[in-house]
Parts: C-alpha cells; sequence; structure tokens
C-alpha cells in the first residue's frame, strides 16, 4: 500500500509539473494556436478595423502573425493591451509571443527570446508645417509628446528632455495638432500615418540623433520550440520578399487614405 502510494505521489507531482510547464507558455502555443500579444495602437504595423487580417485586427505585424501560424499548422490568436503590459502578459504565459513593433533591446534580451529581426526603423520628428524644429537638438526648449513605452518615449528621456506621454499614438498626435505640443517623437512607418491623417504636418528626420532599430518577435525565454517556427517562418517571408511587399502595400495605403 505504502509503495503504491508513493508510485501515485510521485505520478501527480510529474503531472502537476507538465501543467506547470503548459501554464507558462513552455510550448509552442495553446493547442492549435498561437496567440500572439499587440497594442493595435501603432499603424501601419497594428491597428483595429472592420475587417482585419486576424479578427478586427490588421497590419505588417498582423499579416506576418497569421502567415507564422499558417506556416506552422496552427491557426492566429490576438491579444489586445497596453504596450507596457505586453511583456509581463508573455512571462505570466497570457500569450505565447509579442508582435507590436517592439525593438530587441539588450534590455529586453534579458528576461525574453527574441526572433530573427523582421524589420529594421528609425524614429522621427512630426511638427506643424511651419515648425521651426529641423533637428533633434531644436527639441530642448519644445513641449514634447510620446507614447508610453514606446522607442520615441526613450530616445527623449537619453537627450535628458522633458515630455508628456500618452499611451495612444492618436493621443500624442492630437496634442500636436491641436497646438498643445510642439513635436510627436514615433516611429517613421507611423509617422508617415499620421501626417497623411492629419493636414498641416509634416516629419522632420535627423539619422544623427535617432538610431536604427530592429523589430522583433518576442517570447518566453527558453520556449525554443515556439522561436524555431517563429523564425522559419520569417526567414522564409525575407528569403521571398513577403514582409518587404508587406511593408510596402501597408504603408502605401496609410499614406493614401
Amino acid at each position: 500500500m505504502k509503495k503504491t502510494t508513493k508510485l501515485l505521489t510521485m505520478a501527480l507531482a510529474m503531472i502537476m509539473a507538465a501543467c506547470t510547464l503548459t501554464a507558462c507558455g513552455g510550448g509552442a502555443g495553446k493547442g492549435d494556436t498561437i496567440t500572439f500579444g499587440t497594442n493595435a495602437e501603432f499603424p501601419p504595423f497594428e491597428y483595429v478595423t472592420s475587417n482585419g487580417v486576424i479578427g478586427e485586427y490588421d497590419g505588417i505585424d498582423m499579416a506576418i502573425a497569421k502567415q507564422i501560424a499558417e506556416e506552422s499548422g496552427m491557426t492566429a490568436a490576438v491579444e489586445n493591451m497596453e504596450f507596457d503590459s505586453l511583456l509581463v502578459a508573455l512571462q505570466n504565459g497570457q500569450i505565447d509571443a509579442v508582435i507590436a513593433g517592439m525593438t530587441a533591446t539588450d534590455e529586453r534580451r534579458e528576461t525574453v527570446d527574441f526572433s530573427t529581426t523582421y524589420y529594421t526603423a528609425t524614429q522621427v520628428m512630426i511638427v506643424k508645417e511651419d515648425s521651426d524644429i529641423a533637428a533633434a537638438t531644436d527639441m530642448a526648449d519644445k513641449k514634447i509628446c510620446v507614447v508610453q513605452g514606446y522607442t520615441g518615449e526613450i530616445c527623449v528621456q537619453d537627450m535628458g528632455y522633458t515630455y508628456e506621454a500618452f499611451k495612444k499614438g492618436t493621443e500624442a498626435v492630437m496634442e500636436l495638432v491641436n497646438g498643445k505640443c510642439d513635436v510627436v517623437v514615433i516611429d517613421s512607418a507611423t509617422a508617415q500615418k499620421y501626417v497623411g491623417d492629419n493636414e498641416g504636418l509634416k516629419i522632420v528626420e535627423d539619422a544623427g540623433a535617432f538610431e536604427s532599430e530592429e523589430y522583433a518577435i518576442a517570447v518566453q525565454k527558453g520556449n525554443t520550440e515556439l522561436l524555431d517556427k517563429i523564425n522559419k517562418a520569417i526567414d522564409k517571408m525575407l528569403a521571398d520578399g513577403t514582409i518587404n511587399e508587406l511593408a510596402v502595400k501597408y504603408t502605401e495605403e496609410a499614406t493614401a487614405e
């Protein structure tokens, strides 16, 4: 009896351990679905629309996520949340991966693993057409708006400037449109979308002040099974030009609207 009880106890312990690993997102996804976390406030990479490629979500990243899932024989699902919550949700097992125009920084690499880079971007400044801001140094005495958690915020912090952070890019840009700030620092592709949507705005670039950044997909540390699937799909899309075609398609659509 004691031996049987001991064996049952060991079996239960093994089952509980396996369940814990599953709950933590240790596998390639949950069942036949890969749940991607995103912040759908970053056009043309991710945004909400009436007819998206994954439910109501559309954009460069969403199209990439869908193809990654299909290449892996799985289905893509999306959880939309605040940008600052994404890596926490990933670590808690709420989502399987993060695709949100996220820069693969050394600091983030300490807590998550990143895929192959799929897009290289840079930060720019959105200003009014009559603005005297021509370089990043001209922001010193201006009111600056950024999106909380985005690379633009980090850049402005590093420059030592004071700023106001918003949850959404649209909110930051509307501050500029309404004359409540002088400049918005944000990703170049997204800047094109906002400038196209709002008359009287222009983009100012400063390559010397803003370094290029590499977007990649984040997974839990050690989740090599899912990372391998993602990298295989990304490598294929880079090789056959799919990602470049998606970038051109969505950027042109954004600027044409």
